[in-house]
């Protein structure tokens, strides 16, 4: 007689992990899942094709139709703030946003609840992924003088979204976040992610990485929460600058604090060392 452990009685914290099973393999489960395989698969390229080409308020309506769950919420403040610039366009400068990281849809469902087009800075992604993507992607460096300047002409050029974890974390945990986005702009809107997935995982370290969204969205029901939190200041009351490394940090606990998630100092090097026995550098094979 087994019964499942609760989570604070982990020998070890479980934070890193991988493979796309989301669900324990008992044998009626896992039948059930090669019977919806066929029409999982189907029904994945149909969500593809949907929030390709149509707008968002028939996408999310046709996406609902389908079974994605999609809930999003903004605080009041940030609400009266976007009406501001929606009178007073500053188009010579875009807002940031910075969220933990969840699966590749990130950015795309962050559009969503603004209901425009933003830019989203990645590091590995596959070409496949790239051309399935509704918005603009920009490929980062991992050389910081480069990619800070990269990202500081893309954000004069309209909104940004940047996920400093540099990977995405399964588990209610956030990784380290990179502080390179704290000397980007004088405002920062952090985001917290949620994405649920009953039967796929749609991460992976060790297999092919252009798969990722595709098993996400062959889930019966995914669901993806996005919570919009109040913006954070970079600027001291004196002029002077809060130093990277300590915004990094509170705009990592602000994410933690509202989803209920554990703050860690591992990093993107650190899964990829334990769970594929490199540096998380994709190889071109998983990107074709």
């Amino acid at each position: 007689m087994w019964h499942q452990l609760p989570r604070e009685n982990f020998p070890k914290s479980l934070i890193f992990h991988d493979g796309r099973i989301a669900f324990l393999p008992a044998p009626a489960a896992t039948l059930a899942m090669f019977i919806w395989l066929p029409f999982g698969a189907t029904l994945s390229i149909f969500r593809h094709i949907n929030g390709m080409f149509f707008p968002y308020y028939i996408s999310f309506l046709i996406g609902a139709l389908t079974g994605i769950v999609y809930q999003h919420s903004k605080p009041a403040a940030q609400t009266k703030v976007h009406e501001q610039v929606a009178i007073q366009p500053k188009p010579s400068c875009g807002r940031l946003y910075i969220c933990n990281h969840r699966t590749l849809l990130d950015p795309l469902f962050i559009s969503a609840c603004l209901n425009k087009q933003v830019t989203a800075v990645v590091y590995s992604l596959s070409r496949v992924s790239e051309f399935l993507s509704p918005i603009k992607t920009a490929r980062l460096t991992r050389n910081k003088e480069e990619d800070r300047e990269k990202m500081k002409k893309l954000l004069e050029q309209g909104d940004l979204v940047i996920c400093p974890e540099g990977t995405t974390c399964r588990e209610p945990y956030l990784l380290r976040f990179s502080p390179l986005f704290a000397e980007l702009a004088d405002e920062i809107t952090p985001v917290a992610l949620t994405a649920e997935g009953t039967m796929f995982y749609g991460t992976t370290a060790c297999g092919f990485k252009w798969l990722d969204s595709f098993y996400f969205l062959m889930n019966p029901r995914p669901k993806y929460v996005v919570q919009l939190l109040e913006e954070i200041s970079v600027v001291l009351d004196n002029g002077k600058r809060h130093s990277p490394c300590e915004m990094a940090n509170r705009v990592q606990r602000e994410i933690g604090r509202c989803l209920g998630f554990k703050c860690t100092t591992l990093t993107r090097k650190d899964k990829y060392q334990m769970l594929a026995g490199n540096d998380g550098i994709v190889q071109e094979k998983h990107n074709a």
